[in-house]
């Protein structure tokens, strides 16, 4: 399963366990409004995972970047430098995204 899909799965999870929660407030039902609850933190940490996987991802995408466009630099080859930065750039990006 793709972070992706894990992020929208844990939102899923996440506003299904309010909407209990919340019945359970109004109906006076603690242990639903507990289980909604505990399902509403349960799906906010398979997001976080998803978010901490794809950063992961991406400092390796940014490592690999430097170190080609360095190499790059070094043989005096500009378009791998050029592609090193990219995926650099990439790989920041990625990071950026997933905060």
């Amino acid at each position: 399963m793709s972070n992706t899909s894990k992020r929208i799965e844990g939102a899923a999870e996440e506003l299904g366990g309010k909407i209990k929660k919340g019945i359970g407030s109004v109906i006076g039902n603690e242990q639903m409004e507990v289980e909604g609850r505990a399902t509403e933190l349960k799906g906010e940490a398979k997001q976080e995972a998803a978010k901490a996987a794809e950063r992961v991802k991406g400092g390796v995408e940014e490592a690999g970047g430097a170190f080609k466009k360095k190499v790059g630099k070094l043989i005096d080859n500009e378009q791998m430098e050029v592609e090193g930065r990219a995926k650099e750039l990439q790989g920041e990006a990625r990071q950026k995204a997933n905060n």
